[in-house]
């Protein structure tokens, strides 16, 4: 069953997540503009568009607890995953700047006067030098290793976009406190060493991850 799935991994084009990853993002802001997200379709399109970004990113986290202990490879499409989340957040700060504040002159106004938008901002910061390296060019001109360093960004990128979910959440809401959960438990998964996984991990080492990462 696993190396069923991870050949079907395989065979899945990189071009088929952003068709589906835009396709999704075209259709909730149909919908927001069709009246089909409620009462309050700008903050329902923002939400939404914000969860789906932070869902990408613990996706790609769990790339690798997931080859290491599960032997599950989705390592292909970890860059299309990466990517997704990078686009539905600027989706998220776009909503957030163009529809519900409607005046750029405001945006670093609320930037520094609230801190759980101060937060996003840094997440959204954290991951800008990771899509502008996400090409095979990049990994080249940089090196295996300083790509590596560079893409750690994606731990605080993640925490802090956890961080800004449970700070914007009103009341005591369970799911934003869910996802800090995951986030911390993936976290923790990567850290701990395992042999047999550690063997099994020869895709992450340069070579191995560039070979993955070409094929997206």
């Amino acid at each position: 069953m696993r190396d069923r799935l991870n050949r079907a991994v395989r065979r899945v084009p990189g071009w088929l997540i952003y068709l589906a990853g835009f396709g999704w993002m075209g259709w909730l802001f149909f919908q927001g503009a069709s009246g089909a997200l409620g009462p309050e379709p700008v903050e329902a399109l923002e939400h939404a568009y914000g969860l789906l970004a932070l869902q990408f990113l613990v996706a790609g986290l769990a790339v690798t607890p997931l080859r290491r202990w599960a032997g599950i490879n989705l390592l292909p499409l970890r860059r299309q995953i990466g990517m997704m989340a990078f686009w539905f957040l600027c989706g998220h700060v776009g909503v957030w700047a163009l529809l519900d504040l409607q005046s750029l002159s405001r945006v670093w106004a609320e930037i520094v006067k609230r801190p759980y938008i101060t937060i996003g901002m840094a997440g959204l910061l954290c991951l800008l030098p990771l899509a502008a390296t996400s090409t095979n060019a990049a990994i080249r001109r940089l090196g295996g290793a300083r790509w590596r360093r560079l893409h750690r960004l994606v731990y605080p990128a993640v925490g802090l976009g956890a961080l800004h979910y449970i700070w914007l959440a009103k009341g005591a809401q369970l799911e934003p406190f869910l996802y800090a959960a995951a986030v911390v438990g993936l976290l923790v998964l990567r850290a701990i060493p395992k042999r047999a996984g550690r063997r099994g991990e020869s895709g992450d080492s340069a070579g191995g991850r560039f070979r993955a990462l070409s094929r997206g």
